[in-house]
């Protein structure tokens, strides 16, 4: 749900709950003599009292954020948080994860156990059964019982008590095994003292989620649950994580198995190096280190990578409890980068290169992994999103900035590569700045397009298209026919450059590529920038013949790798023009290709008629009037467009390497398993 109906739910929750206590201003005593009937109206029976958990199940979206699946998602986290407290503080070595068929959750762990004696200020009622029923109850408030916590013991679990159709808990402490059942959040009877118990203790909650609360159809996705157990090892690399699922909810589901084990020593360096294996690292090394303890003053874990080809991502937790939206953890982390940065500048003599260089600059393609603790959290909102802790800011920081410098300091040549990866990032941003802050008709923006783009005069990126095509010849008939107001044209010489096969100085050096991206104006690969996007439509219109074809593969090819983006949002279509011109008397038709031409004489004319066929050569041997109306009016054209299989992208990228790549032993297998159809073309020839 977003903030903003976060905010509006719980507003009003407030406002629903608490009306009746403060008036919106004081009546007059005329005013309230005036309205005594309406009053009468009103009184103190009209005051309604929610107790226990009633509020959570009356506004479920004040405590987890709504009633969406990310919400459902949530309880199971506010379960692991607590045994990963246990774990945190030392207690426990490992937590169990299950999720049954009939769709209970399981979560187990070997910490002390929830107290089962009687609760001081509620003697007739155990410890567990005032945790599991009371709001702002629990064993973390003061610090004394966990240094760190991600949960508050009694809140988040009463939470979900209060929107579970059931829950069982199952507490082996001190050699005996208890247990206590709730329905929405009611205990049903009294805690049940199971007897001894040898060689196990800690803490056992199943639940299953009301469907009165969340749908007949809400359920947990085990990919997700899988995902979330193992964030949690690598968050801590001190407890194990043992995951099982039944068979058959997996079906379909081919990255999750049944049963696994998760304990990384390494940590989150670990998972850094899992997500980021397939990338092109600026340097070999992660950065990545761990200090201070969970104690008084905080501890803090990091790792990061910056990649020259993919987008960044930062994700960042406190106490083992995501904070998808940030905080001022995530501050401290950027502000001892750029500081340790500049300052390795200043040492390398690179100072003033270095001078525009902001946190920005310094993110941008960073893969970041970063995990605080601290003692008392405070967090916006209950279901955690945003770390707002003040002092998290300074232990990141504090954590950081040296072991930086050390990192620096200690690998040059990694050092330099990275200073000149963030200096180029503030430079194309300054460029992007200095671009956007000139109108894009003025005299002085025109003069940084390139040479051969004919503009259209439409100044919006809507309904605005840019036709490549190939030779001046063709480009000079294309000026002539289009629309002038939406289409603009840019001719290429010839071939382009084959990205595929061409090292990454060629692609650079290219100045028919610079164009074509200057034109395009959005940027390429990480740092592709929709709302740049000069056109909604890159329309590729080359020649109907084998060498338009292979054009037209180099121009795919070369959004692919470089403007992948802008196929996903669906701007790149490839031009239909004709092939033959038919005639006989005042009846003309065009035809595609041979198949076209020979569907349309049967077709479009009589038996006998003797229909003249003229071929095509190229774009810039039809007249203007021709090529408006067959291929670049949008009233009469046809336009293909390019899209990537989303269920087949491996195989896309594949498809390319072996085609356009750089092996011609896999381009020649290629042409030999398909010479039957090449040899029924040469024969239709």
């Amino acid at each position: 749900m977003p903030k903003s109906l976060k905010s509006a739910e719980k507003n009003k929750s407030s406002n629903d709950l608490f009306a009746a206590t403060e008036p919106k201003r004081r009546a007059s005593p005329k005013a309230a003599t005036r309205g005594s009937g309406a009053e009468a109206g009103y009184t103190a029976a009209d005051i309604e009292v929610l107790e226990g958990l009633e509020p959570v199940r009356r506004r479920p979206g004040m405590y987890i954020g709504g009633t969406d699946e990310k919400a459902l998602h949530h309880l199971f986290a506010e379960v692991i948080d607590n045994s990963m407290d246990e774990a945190l503080a030392g207690h426990a070595s490992f937590i169990e994860v299950e999720l049954s068929a009939d769709g209970f959750l399981t979560v187990t762990d070997n910490g002390r156990g929830i107290p089962v004696d009687p609760h001081p200020k509620f003697p007739k009622k155990s410890a567990l059964e005032v945790i599991m029923c009371t709001l702002h109850s629990g064993g973390k408030f003061d610090s004394k019982v966990y240094e760190t916590s991600g949960g508050l013991h009694g809140v988040g679990v009463s939470v979900v008590n209060a929107l579970s159709s059931r829950l069982e808990v199952e507490v082996a402490r001190s050699q005996k095994l208890y247990r206590l059942a709730f329905e929405r959040g009611h205990p049903k009877g009294k805690l049940e003292d199971l007897g001894k118990i040898n060689n196990r203790r800690g803490t056992k909650i199943r639940f299953k989620p009301d469907s009165e609360i969340f749908g007949a159809k809400a359920s947990f996705k085990p990919q997700r649950l899988f995902k979330m157990a193992r964030s949690k090892a690598y968050l801590f690399g001190g407890v194990e994580i043992r995951w099982r699922c039944a068979p058959e909810l997996l079906k379909g589901i081919e990255d999750v198995p049944a049963e696994d084990t998760f304990h990384f020593a390494g940590g989150l360096k670990d998972y850094l190096a899992a997500a980021v294996h397939a990338d092109t690292l600026v340097h070999p090394d992660i950065f990545a280190g761990k200090s201070g303890r969970n104690g008084a003053h905080g501890a803090c874990e990091w790792a990061v990578a910056w990649t020259a080809d993919a987008d960044g991502f930062f994700s960042s937790y406190c106490n083992t409890v995501p904070t998808p939206d940030g905080g001022t953890h995530e501050s401290g982390m950027r502000s001892a980068l750029l500081r340790g940065l500049k300052d390795h500048a200043e040492r390398a003599g690179q100072g003033k290169r270095a001078a525009s260089v902001t946190s920005e600059d310094v993110m941008v393609g960073a893969a970041v992994m970063l995990s605080v603790f601290v003692r008392e959290p405070e967090f916006q909102g209950q279901t955690k999103d945003r770390l707002a802790t003040a002092e998290a800011q300074r232990i990141v920081e504090q954590s950081i900035k040296d072991p930086f410098d050390h990192w620096l300091s200690g690998n040059p040549l990694q050092a330099s590569r990275l200073l000149d990866f963030v200096i180029e990032r503030a430079e194309e941003r300054l460029r992007r700045r200095a671009e956007k802050e000139t109108s894009r008709k003025t005299a002085a923006k025109k003069l940084r397009l390139p040479g051969k783009l004919s503009d259209c005069t439409n100044s919006a990126t809507e309904g605005s298209e840019l036709f490549i095509v190939e030779g001046d010849s063709a480009g000079g008939s294309a000026k002539q026919a289009r629309d002038r107001q939406t289409q603009a044209i840019l001719p290429l010489r010839g071939k382009i450059l084959n990205v595929a096969s061409a090292t990454k100085d060629k692609l650079t050096a290219n100045a028919q590529l610079a164009d074509l991206m200057q034109a395009i104006g959005c940027g390429t690969g990480p740092h592709y920038r929709e709302e740049d996007l000069r056109y909604s439509r890159i329309i590729i219109m080359t020649d109907a013949d084998v060498d338009g074809a292979h054009i037209a593969s180099l121009l795919i090819t070369f959004f692919y790798r470089q403007m992948p983006r802008l196929i996903d949002e669906g701007h790149l279509y490839l031009a239909v023009p004709p092939l033959y011109k038919l005639t006989h008397g005042s009846k003309t038709v065009y035809a595609r290709d041979d198949a076209h031409k020979d569907a349309l004489i049967k077709s479009e004319f009589n038996a006998n008629a003797k229909v003249e066929v003229n071929r095509f050569k190229g774009l810039g041997e039809m007249m203007a009037q021709q090529l408006k109306e067959t291929t670049m009016d949008p009233a009469k054209r046809t336009l293909l467009k390019v899209v990537l299989l989303a269920d087949d992208r491996e195989g896309t990228a594949d498809s390319v390497e072996r085609l356009m790549g750089t092996k011609a032993e896999a381009r020649f297998a290629f042409i030999a398993e398909k010479a039957e159809f090449a040899r029924d073309d040469l024969l239709d020839v």
